[in-house]
C-alpha cells in the first residue's frame, strides 16, 4: 500500500495523489506498487529487494543520486501477558525531489508521523525530515529499555521470592531481546557516521546539529542496552547460582533425614536376626528405646553441623 504525505499548517497530513516534496510511505507492496516506484521515481530494483529483506542489516548505501538508508527499528508486541522486543528494518529512501519509505509491516514510528503527532517536520526539508525520524527512533528505543529495565526489576522481585520455571524463561526473553537492540543499535551507529561524513548525503549547518543529536541518542541507547545485559547477565548467574544452592540445601537436608530414619531399620534387624543373646532381650520394647535414643542424638548431633 502506497500512501502520500506533505506538511500542511506545520502538520503532516494525508493527500491524495503524489505531489513534489510529499513524503511517500510503502508498507508490504505488492509487486505492481514496487514496479510503480521503480518506473515513476527511477529507484534501482536492487534497493527495494534490500528493503523487503527482513534479514536486511543498518547500512547505507548510494546510486544514481538516490541513497538508501536501512536502519533497524525497535518494535514490541504482546504475547499472552509477556512484552516480545525486537526489531526490523525501516528503508529511507532520499531520491532528488522525495523522500520514500519501505517497510515489511507497520511500525510505530512511521505511523507517529503518518498521523501527524510530531509537529514542526516539514516533508519538503528531505534530509532534515529523516533525520528526525531517525531521532524519533532512538527515542523509542531509550523508551523500550526503560520498559524492559522495569521488567527486569520486577521479574527480580518475584525471583526472590520463589524461583520458578516461568521467571527465568522471561529473564531468557528480556536477554534476546537486549541482544537484537544492541547489535542493532551498533549497526545504526556505524550508518549514522557514514551519513556525518557528508559524501552521500548533503548536510547543510542545521542538518549536522541535527544529526549530532540523533547521533548522540543512540550512543546513549548503545550505553543503556549494554548495562542491561549486563546486570541481565549477572542476574542469570546469581540465580543460577542461587538455584544451585537450594538444590544443595535440599539434597543434605534429604540425607540427613534418610540417616536418621535408617537408625530404627539397623536396630531391629540388629535384635531380630542375631542368633547370639543379647543384654534386655527379654523386655520387646527396649529396641524401641534405643532407636528414640540413638535417633534424638543423631538429630542433635547433625543440628550442630547444620546439617539439618
Amino acid at each position: 500500500m502506497i500512501k502520500y504525505y506533505k506538511t500542511i499548517n506545520n502538520r503532516i497530513a494525508q493527500i491524495e495523489n503524489y505531489e513534489e516534496g510529499c513524503w511517500i510511505h510503502c508498507v508490504a507492496p505488492e509487486e505492481d506498487e514496487v514496479n510503480y516506484l521503480i518506473s515513476e521515481f527511477n529507484i534501482e530494483p536492487d534497493f527495494l529487494r534490500a528493503a523487503l529483506d527482513e534479514e536486511e542489516s543498518s547500512h547505507l548505501d548510494y546510486e544514481d543520486g538516490t541513497a538508501l538508508i536501512i536502519i533497524d527499528s525497535p518494535v514490541v508486541e504482546r504475547t499472552g501477558k509477556n512484552l516480545t522486543y525486537y526489531t526490523v528494518p525501516v528503508s529511507i529512501m532520499l531520491t532528488k525531489k522525495n523522500v520514500i519509505t519501505v517497510s515489511l509491516r507497520e511500525n510505530a514510528v512511521i505511523e507517529e508521523f503518518a498521523e501527524g503527532l510530531m509537529r514542526n517536520v516539514r516533508t519538503e526539508f528531505k534530509t532534515q525530515f529523516v533525520l528526525r525520524i531517525m531521532l524519533r527512533m532512538a527515542s523509542k528505543y531509550l523508551q523500550y529499555l526503560n520498559q524492559i529495565n522495569r521488567i527486569s526489576d520486577h521479574i527480580e522481585t518475584e525471583l526472590k521470592r520463589s524461583m520458578k520455571n516461568q521467571e527465568l524463561i522471561q529473564l531468557l526473553e528480556i536477554e534476546k531481546s537486549l541482544v537484537y537492540f544492541s547489535s542493532s543499535l551498533k549497526s545504526t551507529k556505524i550508518t549514522l557516521e557514514k551519513i556525518m561524513r557528508g559524501r552521500y548525503i548533503k548536510l547543510y549547518e542545521d542538518d549536522q546539529d541535527l544529526l549530532e543529536d540523533v547521533i548522540i541518542e543512540f550512543k546513549q541507547a548503545i550505553e543503556m542496552s549494554d548495562i542491561c545485559l549486563n546486570i541481565l547477565s549477572s542476574t542469570m548467574d546469581a540465580s543460577a547460582s542461587i538455584i544451585s544452592n537450594n538444590l544443595n540445601i535440599v539434597m543434605k537436608i534429604l540425607a540427613s533425614i534418610t540417616l536418621i530414619m535408617s537408625i530404627p531399620t539397623i536396630v531391629s534387624g540388629f535384635y531380630g536376626m542375631n542368633d547370639m543373646p543379647l543384654p534386655l532381650t527379654q523386655f520387646p520394647w527396649f529396641p524401641w528405646v534405643i532407636s528414640f535414643v540413638l535417633m534424638a542424638i543423631a538429630a542433635i548431633v547433625l543440628r550442630k553441623k547444620d546439617m539439618l
